[in-house]
């Protein structure tokens, strides 16, 4: 199994789990919220490569 494939994995089954233990509200908002103050928390410079980096995979 790749790394992106476990990381996927790992979040869907975070996912599901906050779904039992939480109303889905909050569940959502965790899992909307978390990679957005990620994103937010980066230096613009970082944003920048990270968008850069994104487009590049898209055109493969």
């Amino acid at each position: 199994m790749s790394k992106n494939a476990k990381i996927a994995a790992g979040g869907v089954a975070a996912g599901i789990l906050l779904l039992i233990w939480l109303p889905w509200w909050a569940a959502l908002l965790i899992v909307l919220g978390v990679p957005a103050a990620a994103y937010l928390a980066l230096d613009p410079s970082q944003r920048r490569r990270l968008r850069r980096i994104r487009r590049r995979e898209l055109g493969r």
